[in-house]
């Protein structure tokens, strides 16, 4: 598997800080990003982009933890 998969899986750098109106620089709460997956009118490639988000989160979180544990 490619090392820069994230590179090429992020289309447009942004999206989900502007659908969510956060400004640049600021994390984006867990619970903003739920909040708006419950939305039903988003497009599909928008709620992929927050499940990415999602996803990368907890990539972070894991990966911020003590050691790796595989």
């Amino acid at each position: 598997m490619s090392s820069n998969w994230i590179q090429s899986a992020i289309r447009r750098r942004g999206r989900v800080r502007r659908y969510l109106h956060m400004k640049k620089g600021e994390d984006i709460p867990v619970s903003k990003i739920k909040t708006a997956l419950k939305n039903k009118k988003i497009s599909t490639s928008l709620r992929r982009a927050l499940l990415l988000a999602l996803r990368l989160k907890k990539m972070r979180k894991r990966r911020s933890g003590s050691g790796n544990k595989r």
